[in-house]
């Protein structure tokens, strides 16, 4: 039988237009953050995330990669438990959504009681601006 141990959201912009921050080139940047009770767990747990990250170009359209990693744990060193990376269409002059879906499998009972994962941002080119919405989501289960 399965059991939902936790689920958590970091919803660090709900709408499109509501921030602008600049994402550095090369440097993780950290977007969404959420940290799973995992207490009762006795077997091990599998974890389920999923996200949204909205970008901008830069002003001078240019073939742009970004990157979106997520990490068990707080540290872009930390354990990678999902990585995809996308070039950015040149020829929309709006927002652009990145959405993504992550698991983890099998990961045992942490002694905390506790499971962070952590989501970072990275791009290939200076200028490209996080514009919203962004979101991540989390949920764990066992059994």
């Amino acid at each position: 039988m399965v059991t939902v141990l936790d689920a958590r959201t970091s919803q660090n912009a709900s709408t499109s237009g509501s921030i602008s921050i600049p994402v550095l080139v090369g440097a993780p940047q950290l977007f969404g953050q959420v940290g799973l009770i995992t207490a009762e767990a006795t077997t091990p747990i599998r974890v389920q995330m999923s996200g949204i990250i909205s970008l901008q170009l830069p002003l001078v359209p240019a073939l742009t990669s970004v990157t979106v990693t997520v990490v068990r744990g707080t540290q872009p060193t930390d354990p990678l438990v999902f990585s995809a990376s996308s070039n950015l269409d040149l020829e929309i002059v709006g927002p652009q959504a990145f959405n993504f879906v992550a698991s983890d499998f099998n990961v045992p009972p942490p002694s905390s009681g506790q499971l962070t994962y952590t989501a970072f941002i990275t791009s290939s080119l200076l200028g490209t601006v996080r514009v919203g919405p962004e979101s991540f989501y989390g949920i764990a289960f066992t059994g």
